[in-house]
This record gives structure tokens, C-alpha cells and sequence, in this order.
């Protein structure tokens, strides 16, 4: 150990500790890397970075990127001719005040292999001066870039931009730089999605449409082969849809659906081969194992369904998850069982891929064009933001000083060992792209889709059209979003899909079956979506229900009748009574009593899911008014939107994995010197709100204190406090800013977050809290 110690420092002393250089790439990684040293993390040279991970046997992995021709990347997309678009955020945290952060420093660059070894070697800046950017996408002859809060649409002429057009004013509306949206995936359905956002985007000739979406994860997300979504939190292993984004959005009135947002992956346990003692609170028990090795997932992020055709068939349907704080990559294997997506990790003990290295920090995953998977590499020392970093992270930092560099990153492909990595080429010919929407590698079919939906060559619609009845469920499903995406898809293309043997085919024409059902054909739908009832299919009957929803206004009662049908076959079935619900928005309550004449026992499913809708309409009647609580605490009101409305829910009703609800908590409306200690010092493990436990991984189980964030001050707190104390249904006493300067000094010495068991205790029921 002092050999290898010393080795490290005279290579420091060679290439110096906080300078990144290029490096030759090296193909492979050993079995077992060295071991890391706790108290000492110097930058490894790019050359090196891989003798410092132990990847998955059998499996190889490449560096095809890195400082100087790339920096801080934390997104990226390749385009047709396989460049490789990044985002850059090398104004993130320059240190651990975050001072700077706000400089223009933020670039999107191009990047190309321009002598055909696998080696990326030169690099273009299409956009620079951008303040934190986070995310891009490729469409039609430009680039979406969110540059929070805004969304700009770059048009672009041999790769410069030649205008620049404001998609949404509102892109990030509020949320700290960790809780901001991010992703812009364009899916299956041909609309943009992201991660940590309620919206989603689509391109139109000139106009940009923004509709409503389902809200999920928090960095990173992902699509599987029937265009279902997947995404996470950074405690939250993987969390998926059972069902396409399209739907279930028809009714404003209902919170959590059944089918969106559930927990795909249960095992957040993580296994880093090195000590990980710089994670946020690694001083609090659990959090680090004896040998100092993360537990389990503190960051999680950039979750990928391999889709790429290339590592053999006990891939097929996995996903990866990066977890940048613990310097690994895990791998899930998920299955399906009717509507639901379930996995398990895929080893015990051990990870697809880790390093010895702290700083090597992947951050987002990719499918690629030769059916690798792409990693990047974030590559530097701090990554938690300073709204969150406690005193204990600022000491870990210091101690190895991880501060520096600030310009270092790298990309990686993975693949297996000994196979020869071959990038399809897309053609100009429009009937060869439509050939390629049946490929094996999902991003292939991604692309093809893309070029074809973005230029819609008028010559590549007869070979869609008979790509419909190729009976291939994955080309039947690519031509038929192909055709949506076109304008041209008929109903009787849909309708003949709907009788198909196939259900993976079926499932694609209910999919998108609201897209085309109009007041001109909906008459011929409504037989055919009575048949699918008919056939007493509980893996179809949501979608079903969801589809019921394009005919409601054009033949309420045939609708019903339908949902009616649906409710008396599957009364005790969550996903089917929630696509129900779906369809009545504005009549919940005269839809339940007709429903109760239908299902008269009211403790079945249909009823109970249509009764919580009706009674949070209701309930929703008493909240005070919000315009005038920014009146009266306006900092307030800004500080609860950057901060807290991500996990506790703009409603203050909470956020399934991430926090409780505020409204009508008791702690929100108890003893003031509860809440405020938890303000300043945090709070883990479970809270009873309104006589229900809350635990993980119903909620994350922690909340980070703000004691030590110099950006908020006591008065700040105060006000926070007393927005929450006061809106929705809340009745709590005022809080004055003398109040929490009090308790801040009282609490000054305290390190660990409070125990609501902790804070229930007699002697902890006034401001004489302990400190220890």
C-alpha cells in the first residue's frame, strides 16, 4: 500500500495533481484493480482510468473521449453520421460554495472521429456561453438545449446556428439545480419527455406544442422497447411506467395513478470497491458499512433500458443505473408480468461496473449506434450541489482536495469482449430507412424513426404502409409512430392492428389509437373497443379504459357503457379502475353514484379510486388562497418553489418516493420548535403524517437540514415556515426569524439529523432541544 502511495505521488509530481491532460485510450479493464487509498484521490490521468475498474467478466470497455476535448459533460446524443452532441456544465459548483456557478461557462460541442478508429478527435463549439445547461435533443434542422429556466430551439446551417427561438419561458418553473427537469427524450410516441418535469414538447411545422405529462424521477430517463418510461431518484434505484406516457392524462382532477411512477427495481443496495467516505451524510449510521462503503444508493441518476441488440440475450430488458457518489454502474433485470415491469438486480455483492477512483463520476448512460453502451463520465470531485452539502461533505472535500480540476471528462463505450463493433449507417434512401425500423438495436430504430418523422420523405409511405403488416411487432410498431408522426396514419390501419394475434401490436394501436379516433370515425372504434372487453383480457383492459376517453366527447353514453363493462370485469382491479377515472374529469361525483348502481359495494377498487378523487376535489375547496400567502411571505413562497415543491408536491400533498405531505401534517401545525429544528438539522427515518407511517420507500427517509447553507438566512427560514404553516388547510402559529436564530445557536454543535421520535420526547418539546 505505501509502494503504490508512492507511486502516486511521483506521477502527481510528473503530470501535476489538478492538470488534465489527454491520454491514450486503453481497451480493457483488469479483474482486480488496485485498491484505493481513503485519504488520498488525485486525479488519474485518462489513460489510466480504466486499470481502475473492475467491470462485468467477459464484457470490455473504451475510452473514446476526454479532457481537453471534452469538459464536465453531463449530457449527450448522437446524431445520424454518429457524432456525438454533449452538453457541457463546467459552471457547476467550482467549489464548495458554489460561488461562480452562475457564470456563462456552459457550451454544447460536437464531437467527431474523423480518422474512423473509435477515437473521438476533434471538437466543434455550436453553442457556448450558456449558464448551466442540462439537457439537448436533436430534432428536424436544429437542437432543443435547456439553459434553465428556459428552452430555446436552435435552428442550425452546417452545424452553426443561425437562430435561436424560445420554446418555453417556464421550461425549469422553480427547483434548485438538482431538482430542475432534464432528459428531453424523444420517445416512442414522438413527444419529448424529461425527467423531473410535468411537461412534454412536440414540434409542429413552425409551432411548438406543449401538453401536459406524467411527472417523474429526478435525473436521467429512459424508454423500453414498447416505449414505456423509466427514470429515478438519487436514493431511488429504478421507477417505471407500466403503461405509455400518452396515457392516463385526461383527467386533471387525479394525483398517482396506478401504473406510473411505481417502483420497478425494490433493492437500492450498492457495492463500491472503494471506501466512499464523501458521500453528503456519511457520518450518520447506515449510511457508509463498516469497511466505509456506500449502503445503498445515494445518487442515483441517468438510468438506461439496454436496448442495443449487441450483449446477447440475457440483456435483453435490463437496465443500468449510474451512481456517480459510490463511482459504479448497477445492473437490474426486469421482467414482464401482464402490465407490470418488475426487476432485481443482477448480482450480488458486486456491479456491472466500479471504480477505485472518487473521482470518476458517471452521471448519464446511453444506447449507442453499434449496440454498446455509452457512459459519461462526469470526472471530477464535487457533485452534490451546494443547497444540500452538509459540513461533514465540505471536510471530505477539503481533506482530499477535490475541488479541483474543473475541465476534465470522459466518455466510455462498453461491449462485449472480442465482438467487433460495426455502426450502422444511416441512408439517404427513405424505403433503406424504413428497412432499418425492424433493427435489432433500439437506437437504430430511434434514429430511423427520427430522420424519417423530422424530413418525411413523401417516397418512404408505401414501404411504411406494408412495414404494417409485416407482422414484426418491433417494425409494426416503429412504421406505425412513424406514420403518426407523418400525419398519415388512417384508422383503418389502426382498426386492422387491433384485431391482431399479437398483443405487443395490439398494445401499440390502443396506444395510439386517441391520436387518430375524430368525430368522423369514432362510431367505428366503439365496437371494437367492446370487443376487447369482451375478450376478458386483464392486460388489455386498462388501455381499454384509457382509450374510452377519445370517445367521451363525442358518445358519452357508448363511452360509459364501456367503462360500465370494464368496471363489473375487473371491480377490484387498481390499474383498470384508474383508467376509468381517466375519462370523467368534471363529473367525478355524479359518476360515482351512477357507478355505485353498477359496483354497489363500496370497498372495491373502482369505488375507493373514484371516491379518493372525489373527496381531494373536495378537500382542495378549503385551502386558503395561495396569491395571497406570496402577498404576505414572498421570499417564502420563492424559497418553498426552488427547494421543497419537488418532493413535498406543489400541493403540498407529497410526493410518492421522495417526501410526506405538508398539508394538514401534524408536525407543520405543531409545536413550532419541532419544525424548525427539522428545517435546520434535517430529519431521518419514518414520520406519522395524519395517522399513516411514512417509510421508505414510500418516501426517501431523509430530509437535509439548512442550517449550515449560508444562502438562506434566519428570516428566509422563518418565512418558508410560514407559508407552509399557513397554506392549504394548515392553521400553524408564526414563526419569527428571532425564533429560529435561537435555536440555531442551541443546535449549533448538533451534527446528525433529528428523529421524529427524537423530537416527540418530553424534553424535546420546547426550545431546550438536545444538541448531541
Amino acid at each position: 500500500m505505501k509502494k503504490y502511495a508512492y507511486i502516486l505521488l511521483l506521477l502527481g509530481a510528473v503530470i501535476g495533481l489538478y492538470q488534465c491532460t489527454a491520454h491514450k485510450m486503453l481497451a480493457t479493464s483488469p479483474n482486480n484493480p488496485p485498491k484505493a487509498d481513503p485519504n488520498s484521490s488525485p486525479v488519474v490521468p485518462a489513460s489510466e482510468s480504466i486499470s481502475k475498474m473492475k467491470l462485468e467478466p467477459g464484457m470490455a470497455i473504451k475510452l473514446i473521449a476526454s479532457e481537453p476535448l471534452i469538459s464536465t459533460p453531463v449530457a449527450m446524443t448522437f446524431d445520424r453520421y454518429n457524432r456525438i452532441w454533449v452538453i457541457e456544465m463546467e459552471d457547476y459548483m467550482p467549489d464548495t460554495t458554489g460561488k461562480g456557478e452562475n457564470e456563462p461557462l456552459g457550451k454544447v460541442v460536437l464531437l467527431s472521429d474523423k480518422n474512423k478508429d473509435g477515437v473521438y478527435d476533434d471538437r466543434k463549439i455550436i453553442i457556448d456561453s450558456l449558464v448551466m445547461p442540462r439537457a439537448l435533443c436533436l430534432i428536424e434542422d436544429g437542437i432543443l438545449v435547456a439553459e434553465p429556466p428556459r428552452l430555446y430551439y436552435y435552428q442550425l446551417k452546417n452545424d452553426k446556428v443561425v437562430k435561436r427561438t424560445l420554446v418555453d419561458a417556464k421550461y425549469t418553473d422553480g427547483g434548485n439545480v438538482e431538482h430542475q427537469p432534464n432528459g428531453l427524450y424523444r420517445a416512442l410516441d414522438n413527444w419529448i419527455y424529461n425527467a423531473n418535469s410535468p411537461k412534454r414538447y412536440r414540434k409542429q411545422g413552425e409551432k411548438w406544442l406543449i401538453e401536459p405529462a406524467h411527472e417523474k424521477g429526478q435525473w436521467g430517463i429512459t424508454q423500453d422497447d414498447e416505449g414505456r418510461m423509466y427514470a429515478n431518484d438519487n436514493s431511488t434505484n429504478l421507477q417505471g411506467d407500466y403503461f405509455p406516457p400518452s396515457l392516463g392524462l385526461t383527467n386533471k382532477n387525479q394525483r398517482g395513478l396506478a401504473g406510473f411512477n411505481e417502483r420497478t427495481v425494490a433493492d437500492n443496495r450498492t457495492f463500491p470497491i472503494r471506501p466512499t467516505t464523501g458521500v453528503n451524510r456519511g457520518y450518520m449510521k447506515g449510511v457508509l458499512d463498516d469497511s466505509l462503503r456506500l449502503v445503498n444508493f445515494t445518487a442515483a441518476c441517468g438510468p438506461m433500458i439496454y436496448r442495443g441488440g449487441l450483449f446477447g440475450p440475457d440483456y435483453q430488458m435490463n437496465a443500468f443505473v449510474a451512481e456517480p457518489a459510490g463511482n459504479l454502474i448497477k445492473r437490474d433485470i426486469l421482467a414482464e408480468k401482464g402490465n407490470l415491469v418488475k426487476g432485481r438486480e443482477a448480482y450480488l455483492h458486486r456491479e456491472f461496473l466500479a471504480s477505485v477512483d472518487e473521482r470518476f463520476r458517471p452521471v448519464s448512460l446511453y444506447n449507442g449506434p453499434d449496440g454498446a453502451l455509452y457512459v459519461i463520465d462526469m470526472y471530477r470531485g464535487i457533485i452534490q450541489h451546494k443547497t444540500y452539502l452538509t459540513p461533514y461533505l465540505a471536510g471530505e472535500i477539503g481533506k482530499r482536495n477535490l475541488t479541483k480540476p474543473l475541465s476534465c471528462g470522459r466518455l466510455y463505450k462498453i461491449y462485449p469482449a472480442g465482438k467487433k463493433l460495426i455502426n450502422v449507417t444511416f441512408p439517404d434512401d427513405p424505403v433503406k430507412l424504413v428497412a432499418l425500423l425492424g433493427n435489432a438495436n433500439g437506437y437504430v430504430r430511434d434514429e430511423a424513426q427520427r430522420i424519417l418523422v423530422d424530413t418525411k420523405p413523401q417516397q418512404a409511405l408505401p414501404a411504411l404502409r406494408e412495414a404494417l403488416k409485416s407482422g414484426n411487432p418491433l417494425l409494426v410498431t416503429h412504421a406505425l409512430w412513424t406514420l403518426e408522426g407523418f400525419g398519415e396514419l388512417k384508422a383503418d390501419q389502426v382498426l386492422a392492428l387491433l384485431q391482431s394475434a399479437d398483443w405487443k401490436i395490439r398494445m401499440q394501436a390502443l396506444t395510439v389509437a386517441p391520436n387518430i379516433i375524430n368525430n368522423d370515425n369514432y362510431s367505428r372504434f366503439t365496437p371494437v373497443l367492446s370487443q376487447l372487453v369482451a375478450a376478458n383480457d386483464t392486460t388489455e383492459a386498462p388501455y381499454v379504459g384509457f382509450v374510452t376517453a377519445s370517445l367521451q366527447k363525442y358518445d358519452r353514453k357508448a363511452g360509459d357503457a364501456i367503462l360500465f363493462s370494464l368496471a363489473k370485469k375487473y371491480p377490484k382491479n387498481n390499474y383498470v379502475a384508474d383508467a376509468i377515472v381517466s375519462n370523467v374529469q368534471g363529473r367525478e361525483e355524479a359518476f360515482q353514484k351512477e357507478m355505485l348502481k353498477v359496483v354497489p359495494d363500496t370497498a372495491l377498487a373502482i369505488n375507493k379510486r373514484i371516491g379518493r378523487v372525489v373527496a381531494a376535489i373536495e378537500d382542495s375547496k378549503l385551502n386558503s388562497d395561495p396569491a395571497l400567502m406570496a402577498k404576505y411571505y414572498p421570499r417564502g413562497v420563492a424559497i418553498f418553489g426552488t427547494v421543497c415543491k419537488t418532493c413535498h408536491g406543489e400541493d403540498g400533498n407529497g410526493v410518492t418516493a421522495l417526501a410526506p405531505p405538508l398539508n394538514k401534517s401534524e408536525i407543520v401545525n405543531g409545536d413550532k420548535t419541532v419544525m424548525i429544528s427539522i428545517l435546520l438539522k434535517g430529519l431521518t427515518g419514518p414520520v406519522k403524517i395524519n395517522g399513516h407511517v411514512y417509510k421508505a420507500p414510500e418516501i426517501s427517509g431523509e430530509m437535509p437540514g439548512f442550517a449550515d447553507n449560508k444562502d438562506f438566512s434566519d428570516d428566509d427560514l422563518a418565512q418558508v415556515m410560514n407559508f407552509v404553516r399557513r397554506s392549504w388547510q394548515n392553521k400553524g402559529s408564526k414563526i419569527n426569524a428571532a425564533d429560529v436564530k435561537a435555536l440555531r445557536a442551541k443546535l449549533a454543535s448538533r451534527q446528525k439529523n433529528f428523529t421524529i421520535d427524537e423530537l416527540q420526547q418530553p424534553a424535546t418539546q420546547n426550545p431546550n432541544i438536545k444538541t448531541n
